[in-house]
């Protein structure tokens, strides 16, 4: 095991016990984040992500209605924007609350990677006939990138439901440093599945993947 301050990589999907310890070893090391601007998310300019940090911000409607949001809100906190099988969140059913430090695993390069996040915001907001809720992850030192994610869903004026994600990242681990292409077409692919992973979710159909 490499310690609280590296991702870990294994050839085969890692098992519980494996994540379970990775899980600890953050824990009883107050694993730290791996960058400055911890929340930014919340309030930098639109189209202006912290300085040498690259963002991405990317939509999908996904239906109508009140009860969309609601079975759209329920999706976020089941973590089901995760598409499988190449990315999971342990534990699965983490409560979406600050603080909370999950391991975000994914197949990339080849192998497995476990890389960890603690949750630095929710968002529960309403007025003016509009509804959001959501919350951010930021990127501990056991993560192959560095920088925060926002993930909500948004009940508009107009009745529309969406799903947003924000976020804003730089390499971290030496690997994506060199096969930086390759790292941001993983990204690409993950928000494509992670859009038709919570349309389905939320409506119960394959969404079109763009």
């Amino acid at each position: 095991m490499s310690g609280p301050n590296k991702p870990l990589w294994f050839r085969d999907a890692p098992n519980a016990a494996a994540v379970g310890l990775f899980l600890a070893s953050l824990e009883a090391a107050k694993a730290a984040h791996s960058y400055g601007p911890v929340g930014a998310t919340r309030s930098m300019p639109p189209g202006r992500p912290p300085a040498g940090y690259t963002l991405d911000h990317n939509a999908q409607r996904i239906g109508d209605g009140e009860g969309m949001f609601l079975r759209a809100c329920a999706a976020l906190r089941a973590w089901r924007m995760f598409p499988a099988p190449w990315t999971s969140i342990t534990p699965a059913d983490a409560p979406i609350r600050a603080g909370m430090i999950v391991a975000m695993q994914a197949r990339a390069f080849g192998l497995w990677w476990l890389n960890a996040c603690r949750i630095v915001y929710v968002l529960e907001e309403s007025g003016a006939g509009e509804r959001r809720f959501g919350f951010a992850y930021g990127t501990l030192e056991a993560h192959v990138e560095s920088g925060e994610e926002r993930f909500s869903v948004e009940l508009r004026a107009d009745g529309s439901v969406w799903y947003d994600l924000l976020a804003f990242s730089r390499p971290h681990y030496w690997p994506v440093r060199l096969a930086r292409p390759l790292a941001r077409g993983l990204q690409a692919r993950f928000v494509r599945e992670s859009k038709a992973a919570m349309l389905a979710a939320a409506v119960g159909v394959n969404a079109r993947k763009e």
